[in-house]
């Protein structure tokens, strides 16, 4: 690949220069070593949403169509800044221009795109759409003329190579939110859905998601995938199915990765030595191209399993207790410490938390009126905390806006079948209406467009 003409491009950047500018120096020829001409470049892409246009809007061509023709299933959309906009991570522009393109990227007409692109000419970031989830492939980075040929590689090679799978952790540092629970009838409502999933028990210790199945806990299986990591062989007996008949002739089956014995009650200490705790994420990559997604059972506190799950996901959905304050507080304390810690330790940008959901209570008005409250002065607390204050409003009510306030969190209520489907050893997605229900709600929150 020539990069010349890009690299000569950033260096005529002017250090002040305009978005017009930018667009016009920088992002022309950024598009061109992405792989796409001027046939598959829409500037001003109308996204449906009002009067609303991303900067640029790409796709490849194919036979019989022509993106700048049929304007329509764009692949990537770029939102461009001028250099005195800043795209530091810290930054409140950063934050707003990210923002920005979350919006576009889940405008009516972009449906279809998988990446999205900021940039103002120092610096540039890349994010995956996969469904409704928006999460980074890199982190912003500060671009220069020495590490533009590597930055633009790395870009490249994402977004011509998409993996299929979106991987959650479900997790939260408290104990009895329903993590199990949640991540069972996840999965069947996701396979209803037509999505192919893959689960896995990473608490040991309990192993409740292998015995709600009705399985047998491996004597050595996930243990010597784990410890293996030289090897890219996967142990015969590694993944299970899980079916579900029906008289009418349907037949439903997600896979799963039970706990095993050899993992149980291993103390943290010897944990430690033998396996990195980002071992799971690289193991999981032999199946990125295989499943719609991945789903992580974790377990409470912030123990090697649990930092395992958060490492090796791209989001981390948070399950919580309305009338819990512990819940509410240890959600928190994910969001703003336990995620940023791994973050560190990645360098790619991720994972990041998804809003929480209230979970298996039944809600009334004086309880949600406590909780709110509670949330307040959580939210207020962080706003202040030294050395690093966060917001964490959009953690806790995604639908307020700088112009409204909207106290609304998804939840699921509490329902007798789903709390009694462990009983059974099906989930109760795949029993009763209502479960299934209360669980397609879920999906459409958080996960498809």
């Amino acid at each position: 690949m020539d990069f010349s003409k890009i690299r000569q491009a950033l260096i005529n950047l002017p250090n002040g220069a305009s978005e017009p500018i930018v667009s016009s120096v920088f992002i022309t020829e950024l598009l061109k070593i992405l792989g796409f001409d001027v046939t598959e470049t829409i500037p001003g892409f109308s996204t449906g949403n009002g009067g609303n246009a991303v900067d640029y809007a790409v796709r490849k061509n194919s036979d019989n169509d022509t993106f700048i023709e049929t304007k329509l299933n764009p692949y990537l959309l770029v939102e461009v800044k001028g250099r005195n906009i800043n795209l530091h991570p810290k930054a409140a522009q950063y934050k707003s221009t990210v923002n920005q393109l979350k919006h576009y990227l889940l405008a009516p007409n972009c449906k279809t795109a998988q990446w999205g692109i900021i940039a103002n000419g120092d610096y540039i970031q890349l994010f995956r759409k996969h469904g409704k989830v928006i999460y980074p492939a890199t982190p912003c980075i500060e671009i220069t003329a020495d590490n533009l040929d590597k930055v633009i590689s790395a870009i490249k090679q994402k977004i011509e190579n998409p993996l299929k799978a979106l991987t959650i952790a479900i997790y939260n540092n408290k104990g009895g939110v329903g993590k199990t629970t949640t991540t069972l009838n996840l999965a069947a409502m996701l396979t209803i859905l037509g999505k192919r999933t893959l689960i896995v028990d990473f608490d040991p210790n309990q192993q409740d998601l292998t015995n709600s199945l009705g399985q047998k806990v491996k004597e050595d299986s996930l243990y010597s995938w784990l410890v293996n990591d030289t090897s890219k062989e996967i142990p015969k007996n590694l993944i299970n199915s899980f079916t579900v008949s029906y008289k009418s002739g349907s037949v439903w089956q997600f896979d799963f990765i039970a706990s095993d014995a050899k993992l149980k009650n291993l103390p943290e200490a010897n944990l430690r030595q033998l396996i990195n705790y980002g071992r799971l994420r690289q193991a999981l990559e032999s199946f990125k191209q295989q499943y719609d997604y991945i789903l992580i059972d974790s377990p409470p506190n912030w123990v090697f399993y649990s930092q395992s799950a958060i490492y090796a996901a791209d989001v981390v959905l948070i399950p919580t207790k309305h009338n819990s304050i512990y819940s509410l507080n240890n959600a928190a304390t994910v969001i703003e410490s336990f995620i940023p810690e791994i973050q560190n330790v990645r360098k790619d940008g991720g994972p990041i938390p998804l809003p929480i959901f209230y979970n298996g209570e039944s809600i009334t008005d004086p309880a949600k009126k406590t909780a709110e409250e509670a949330i307040d002065k959580i939210i207020e607390q962080a706003k202040s905390k030294k050395p690093n204050p966060i917001d964490l409003t959009p953690y806790f009510y995604p639908k307020t806006t700088s112009a409204r306030k909207d106290l609304h969190i998804f939840d699921i209520p509490s329902y007798a079948h789903i709390a009694g489907a462990a009983f059974s050893h099906v989930p109760a997605v795949f029993k009763n209406k209502t479960a299934c229900g209360h669980y397609l709600g879920l999906v459409r929150e958080y996960f498809l467009q």
